[in-house]
């Protein structure tokens, strides 16, 4: 059945992946600045206590002079500022997995456990419950 372009694009819309997705965006921003806000004002602090100046590695830079013109600047705080982030936000993300495979692990340990165990078919328990009646009577 052709549904044509509107269709397409309503089923593709509300299909569990892409709202799962738009989900995943909007929780991963909102995230970032959480990361942000940890690096920025926790560990920037923190760091100070380590390193000369303010503590701020952003503003770390390494100056090349150049034989003929103006000198070369490296900014290398700048991508030990973005490294740091990186691996702050790849532990969180790290940790949240762990959390989460952890809690799903006891809760179908425990659902399993919840569950009524299986009826077998009536004949096989009436085979069980005369093969037991035997065992009583020492035929068995």
């Amino acid at each position: 059945m052709n549904q044509g372009f509107w269709g397409d694009f309503r089923s593709f819309a509300v299909k569990g992946n892409v709202i799962d997705l738009a989900i995943a965006v909007v929780v991963g921003n909102a995230f970032t600045g959480v990361i942000n806000s940890l690096v920025g004002d926790i560990m920037t602090p923190l760091m100070s206590l380590l390193t000369p100046g303010s503590g701020d590695v952003k503003n770390f830079s390494v100056t090349i002079p150049a034989p003929v013109g103006p000198a070369a600047v490296v900014h290398w705080g700048s991508f030990l500022q973005t490294l740091i982030n990186f691996l702050i936000i790849t532990l969180s993300i790290f940790m949240v997995i762990k959390v989460m495979a952890a809690t799903r692990k006891r809760l179908f340990r425990k659902g399993e456990k919840a569950t009524p165990p299986e009826q077998k078919p009536a004949q096989e328990r009436l085979l069980e419950e005369i093969r037991d009646l035997l065992k009583e009577r020492g035929g068995v």
